[in-house]
Formats: C-alpha cells, structure tokens, sequence
C-alpha cells in the first residue's frame, strides 16, 4: 500500500516542504450518501502517541478505542503538515472543507473560534479527484453536509518533522523516503 500511496510525485512534494517529514497520522474519510454529516468549525491539534508519558507543554490527555491523543505544545505543532488526497471531487455542494485563511498561527481557544467563525470569510477549498489539498493542522476549518449527493473521499495524511520529547512516541510513525 506505501508505494501505491506515497508515489513519486508525492514524495517529491512531501520533500519540497520537508525532507525530513515522515507520516504520523493517516485517516480515510469517506462522506457516503447515507453518512451525510456536519463537521463543525475546529484546529486539528492532538497527535496520537504509543502511551501516556507526561511530558512538560503536552496537555489534554484523551484515551479513546485505545489510542493515546494529546496536545503538544503550539511550537512543535507548527512544524507540521497536512496533504489531502481527494478520491472524488470535493466542491462547496458535496462538503468540501471550508477554511479560515490565517488562523494557523496559533492555537485557539473556543472564544476566538466563536468570534473568527462569525466575523471571517471562509474559503471553500475545493478540489478536483486525485488532487490534493495542502494545509496546516492548525487551520481553523469545518466541513457542511452534502447537498448534491455526491461522495467525497479523503485520504487525510499528516506529517511531523521531529522525533517527539521525554520518552514520548508517535504511534503511527512511518517513513517515507
């Protein structure tokens, strides 16, 4: 599945923005006809580690279907990225994402969200099958539901640049050169 997935045009963009990256996180999001629902405004923030370790900026614990999730601390999560391989065409009708342009500087509390959301000007981002969409975890961003009725399929990668502190470890850490 690696070389399917992480093709050489990829690894070339994945090595244009950093060739230490290596993946951390990969989801599917499948948004079927009979699965159509809103994604509310957020940051995507916590990463996914082997084990609870405390560890001096890491907050927010969680521990949900066995995975350890955690906020590291804003500087180390400014350091990643996300690339969005599109299956199927997302467009502003079948829930393509929606994003915040300049809300990736800092984390945000639900006050800033609240207040960005209501006084900003999203920008829908869409995007044609087999592209992909680059962007930063910690853009604000939300997804409407489907009004076409249309699928739109995400193969979400996320990318982080260093080995993480204090004992603490990715747990889906993959290489990818």
């Amino acid at each position: 599945m690696h070389d399917h997935l992480f093709t050489e045009n990829l690894q070339k963009i994945i090595r244009a923005i950093d060739p230490n990256a290596f993946l951390t996180k990969a989801i599917y999001f499948d948004k079927p006809l009979e699965a159509n629902w809103y994604v509310t405004w957020h940051q995507d923030l916590a990463i996914n580690v082997k084990e609870k370790v405390e560890t001096t900026g890491f907050t927010n614990w969680t521990f949900r279907e066995g995975i350890h999730s955690v906020c590291p601390p804003e500087e180390l999560r400014k350091k990643h990225f996300t690339i969005r391989i599109h299956l199927d065409t997302a467009t502003e009708e079948n829930g393509a994402l929606k994003v915040m342009p300049g809300s990736h500087l800092q984390y945000l509390n639900n006050e800033q969200i609240k207040t960005i959301t209501a006084d900003g000007l999203p920008k829908v981002c869409s995007v044609v099958a087999g592209g992909i969409h680059l962007m930063h975890p910690m853009i604000l961003h939300a997804s409407p539901k489907t009004k076409n009725q249309k699928r739109r399929r995400v193969i979400h990668l996320e990318f982080g640049t260093e080995e993480l502190p204090g004992g603490l470890e990715w747990l889906e850490r993959r290489e990818i050169f």
